[in-house]
């Protein structure tokens, strides 16, 4: 591995905690004597592309500093490739983060694991999720929570966190499940009503919400929690249990195990590590040991 390191820093992920996490991370990458190259991007786009040519030019990692939107820019540069992916997370989310054991509060220690790591090579090969070449490592969403989503982006007001609560709220008030076609790599179809389905490669998405809380990312295999048909009432009292992961033991909640999963339902768009992949039906692979990851 050559000894320069390139520092992929989204600086306003987590209301600027991305670039004040950046100086901790280059310090202990220093203090493991690799050579540190700090890459920003104008916009996301922009971003992309100067962190593919830092891995096309041979880079020794690609270190990510931000939030899971940042995580998934930085996959799109190293998927495929032989090059490291070290995470230091500074966002809000930091899911993809959660699922490999990282700090999630502490840059200092995060910024520290990647230095150790890289130094004694503890580096895993881990899946990935694939939509056509958009690749995604936590957890594609459908139903309720993405048109929660879909609200939140269009509304100027109010900021932060507080828009997806507001957002959820008026959802709520015009809550229906959604008729929806899933399709597994097995053939199996199932038509059914759903309030959601999610494909998870990692176990938690929103922060922490552990909608797939049995995914590995690295057996090979998405793990798909369907929501039924649930109630306002029922999914009002299910929802608070997705931190534990504990719905899935309610009789609306299934899950399936699939390296493939096709789903199709009228007006709904899917999110992958948060972000928009477009309108279903979209089809989902999970790309086994597609991404190296440094882990503690």
């Amino acid at each position: 591995m050559t000894s320069e390191i390139t520092l992929f820093v989204n600086p306003t992920a987590g209301r600027g905690r991305g670039a004040r996490a950046a100086r901790p991370a280059a310090s202990a990458l220093r203090a493991a004597g690799f050579q540190v190259r700090t890459v920003m991007g104008e916009n996301p786009e922009d971003a992309l592309a100067r962190a593919r040519a830092a891995v096309a030019d041979g880079t020794g990692a690609l270190v990510a500093v931000g939030g899971d939107g940042m995580v998934n820019l930085a996959l799109h540069a190293v998927a495929g490739t032989d090059t490291p992916l070290g995470l230091v997370p500074a966002g809000t989310g930091n899911d993809f983060a959660r699922a490999l054991g990282l700090p999630i509060r502490d840059p200092d220690a995060a910024g520290r694991v990647v230095a150790e790591g890289l130094r004694e090579d503890r580096i895993r090969a881990i899946d990935l999720g694939r939509v056509g070449d958009r690749w995604f490592g936590t957890v594609l969403a459908s139903g309720f929570d993405s048109r929660v989503n879909d609200r939140g982006n269009r509304m100027r007001w109010p900021s932060g966190r507080l828009k997806y609560d507001v957002a959820m709220i008026a959802e709520l008030a015009a809550f229906r499940p959604f008729p929806y076609r899933i399709t597994l790599d097995d053939g199996a179809v199932t038509e059914i009503e759903a309030t959601l389905v999610a494909v998870g490669n990692g176990p938690s998405y929103g922060g922490g919400m552990r909608i797939c809380p049995g995914a590995d990312p690295g057996d090979g295999l998405f793990d798909v929690t369907v929501v039924g048909d649930c109630s306002r009432t029922t999914l009002l009292r299910v929802f608070p249990t997705v931190y534990r992961g504990g719905h899935v033991g309610h009789p609306k909640v299934s899950v399936h195990r699939a390296s493939q999963v096709e789903l199709m339902a009228e007006g709904i768009t899917g999110y992958a590590d948060g972000e928009p992949l477009g309108p279903l039906p979209l089809t989902a692979r999970c790309i086994p040991g597609a991404v190296r990851v440094v882990v503690p």
